[in-house]
């Protein structure tokens, strides 16, 4: 399969890279490396990635901005930036990519265990992982040309342990190799509509 790896360079992302790339061609994207850049946060960005890129048979998006604070100091534009960053990115990766997804293709989107197991400070990122989640359930049942769409749910990665931790009290680390595998079980898989937990 010719897939589009979007965040191929973070923590979530590499784990996807190391688990695919052997056997199928991955066109790695992301902000700032060498190679095809784009922001999710940016629509136009995206429109210009799949016009460089053209067709392929799955896509996947390993990328999203929350924010992380005390609920009483929360602002709006705070909350938005996970709406708008990690929500609208991804849901704008699908909804300018249904024309370039062939038959029979997938996307995968990634949300995180705070909407189900939260954590002090973790009110914007449980915010976005639930929508996200409620957007893959209900786009799956109007998909086009038998496109699946699923959404990985990881927990904290061990991998990420030294900048996250400390906001993770008490939750079990999980490691690369399972989180690379909820990634293939989506994209070679069978399943849409789905929330794939890690934990």
């Amino acid at each position: 399969m010719k897939i589009i790896l979007i965040g191929s360079t973070g923590d979530v992302g590499s784990t996807v890279l190391d688990e695919l790339s052997s056997r199928h061609e991955i066109i790695e994207v992301s902000r700032s490396t060498p190679g095809i850049q784009a922001d999710i946060s940016n629509r136009q960005s995206l429109i210009e990635m799949y016009r460089n890129i053209g067709k392929v048979d799955a896509v996947v998006c390993a990328v999203g901005k929350v924010h992380f604070g005390p609920l009483e100091e929360f602002t709006e534009s705070q909350i938005m930036l996970g709406i708008s960053n990690k929500v609208m990115g991804q849901i704008n990766v699908v909804l300018e990519g249904l024309d370039y997804v062939n038959e029979g293709g997938s996307f995968t989107l990634t949300s995180g265990v705070l909407d189900r197991d939260p954590v002090r400070m973790g009110v914007g990122a449980a915010t976005a992982n639930a929508a996200l989640g409620g957007f893959v359930v209900g786009s799956a049942i109007e998909m086009p040309r038998g496109i699946r769409i699923n959404v990985v749910s990881p927990g904290l990665l061990e991998v990420s342990e030294g900048r996250y931790g400390e906001f993770f009290p008490g939750h079990e680390r999980v490691s690369s190799k399972r989180v690379g595998l909820a990634y293939a079980k989506s994209v070679e898989g069978a399943g849409t509509g789905k929330i794939i937990i890690i934990e």
